[in-house]
């Protein structure tokens, strides 16, 4: 072996490859060298090393979050907190109770729930011999609560997060960690009574919020099948078919064709028949057209779903939402545990991408659906140990997009989004009365005010004001020694700049009366 061979051999042993990518001028190397003077060098080297100081378990800290989640800041959170307010009004008006169940569930508990968005849920390292899951929804948790507590009937609503290994679309509100607000009715009830209540719900809510136009595309599990059924779908493959179906909001009709013919293995035939119903939308009308169809007539369960859907818009004319609904074919909803009527809104509009934020790259895009769900009377049956069924049914408001739409619109409006309740800053006009503020502050608090002081001795009158501007506080009760004396506070509104005396005792009534 030549000289260079050799040190290259003592420079992989010695060092790991460490300097690869540092200039060393000082260590010369020829192939005439001896083994001594080699390692003479090679000890230069390794002095030179130990200069600098060592790398090992070093790595370049990147310092965001992970992929799929962001942080909220004060303003953000005060638009979520608004959201959430207009959604749990809406669940209690309707008469719905809430609970909670654990973030994680037994992965087996999971397994099977979902079709092919099983490949989604976040697993989770043994624990203790436990195998364990990230819950995916809500739904399935829930469905597991009414088994282990054996109920039979409840209407809840239940907010939380949920995890799912997707691939994150930030701007279109997609995350791989996000908040689902759920509403469920559990029990036995004459049909389509509590169907037709869920959609009043989403109606109202995406009425109240204000978002824009919006549709709620409604379809049943049992019409799809019957569908699936007549085209020529085998049996074994209707949950697959289904899955590629849901596409349909994503993808065009020929690309979905594709994949079930050369993915899914149907023929060029039976994906056509397949396409000549998906295209058909409309009211409770389709529904006694199809009623004549010489195919889907002959299909029980179709039958069974299409006369269902006839009686669900009779219940929607009276809750007076059918202006927002349709009836269309193509609606799939890929999740394995619906059964009957299925249901989806969708926003016309579209949102700009938020630079600030991961994906940024993406371009102004369609939100889409933001609440969907159906009924899932089979669910339930799956964890009780002797298979009895609790019929379900319910509605999940996809609140991220919610959100995304509702931050947009903040930052396009010019009223300013308060992060705060304050009613009154208590300030003073005159050094030494920071005890006297402190008292009043309490006396604030003590009957229900939300009062702010600020944090300094002797601060400036002028920073106090300020202060208010900035975090829109609309009042401030300022002390003086001329108003101590007097005994009143002088009461200033910050917008108009008017001021008024206020005997100390009326304080309270006055500032309920000004910002109640």
């Amino acid at each position: 072996m030549n000289a260079l061979g050799l040190v290259s051999m003592r420079l992989c042993a010695g060092l790991m490859g460490h300097w690869s990518a540092v200039n060393l001028p000082f260590l010369r190397v020829s192939s005439g060298m001896t083994l001594s003077q080699i390692d003479e060098e090679v000890a230069k080297l390794l002095q030179f090393k130990a200069q600098l100081g060592g790398d090992e378990g070093k790595h370049v800290f990147v310092l965001k979050t992970a992929k799929g989640t962001r942080d909220y800041n004060p303003k953000q959170m005060a638009i979520r907190e608004k959201v959430f307010n207009i959604i749990i009004s809406c669940f209690k008006r309707h008469g719905a109770e809430t609970i909670d169940t654990p973030v994680f569930e037994l992965k087996e508990t999971l397994t099977g729930k979902y079709g092919e968005d099983s490949k989604l849920i976040y697993d989770l390292k043994d624990q203790g011999g436990e195998l364990l899951s990230l819950r995916y929804d809500l739904t399935v948790p829930f469905a597991r609560y009414l088994a282990m507590n054996k109920i039979t009937n409840i209407k809840r609503y239940h907010i939380a997060k949920v995890y799912r290994r997707d691939n994150p679309a930030m701007t279109r509100g997609r995350y791989r960690e996000f908040y689902q607000c759920d509403f469920d009715i559990a029990g036995q009830y004459d049909a389509m009574i509590p169907d037709a209540e869920c959609l009043k719900i989403v109606y109202e809510i995406l009425n109240e919020l204000d978002l824009g136009d919006f549709h709620i595309k409604v379809n049943d599990r049992r019409i799809l099948d019957g569908m699936f059924a007549v085209c020529g779908v085998p049996d074994e493959k209707f949950r697959t078919i289904c899955s590629t179906v849901d596409k349909l909001d994503k993808m065009a009709w020929e690309d979905v064709k594709k994949e079930m013919v050369n993915e899914k293995g149907l023929s060029e035939d039976v994906a056509n028949r397949i396409g000549e119903y998906v295209s058909m939308q409309g009211g409770q009308d389709l529904a006694e057209q199809l009623l004549q169809d010489p195919k889907l007539s002959q299909n029980k369960q179709a039958c069974a779903g299409l006369t269902d859907m006839k009686l669900l818009f009779s219940y929607l004319e009276l809750f007076q939402v059918t202006d927002k609904v349709v009836f269309d074919l193509s609606l799939a909803r890929g999740l394995d545990y619906y059964t009957g009527v299925i249901y989806e809104a969708i926003l016309s509009q579209t949102i700009p991408a938020p630079a600030e934020q991961n994906g940024a790259d993406e371009a102004a895009v369609s939100v889409g659906s933001v609440a969907g769900g159906g009924r899932y009377d089979g669910l339930v049956g799956m964890f009780d140990p002797k298979g009895r069924k609790v019929p379900c049914v319910g509605v999940s408001i996809g609140i991220e997009r919610i959100f995304s739409i509702m931050e947009q619109k903040a930052e396009t409006s010019s009223e300013k989004v308060r992060t705060t309740e304050t009613q009154v800053l208590v300030a003073s006009a005159q050094k030494n009365l920071l005890e006297e503020r402190l008292k009043l502050t309490s006396e604030l608090w003590n009957t229900g005010i939300k009062a702010e002081v600020l944090y300094k001795k002797n601060p400036k009158l002028l920073s106090q004001l300020q202060h208010c501007e900035e975090t829109g506080i609309p009042l401030v009760a300022i002390l003086g020694e001329q108003e101590l004396k007097d005994g009143v506070v002088k009461l200033r509104n910050v917008a108009s700049r008017e001021e008024v005396d206020v005997p100390r005792a009326d304080l309270v009534d006055e500032i309920k009366k000004r910002t109640l």
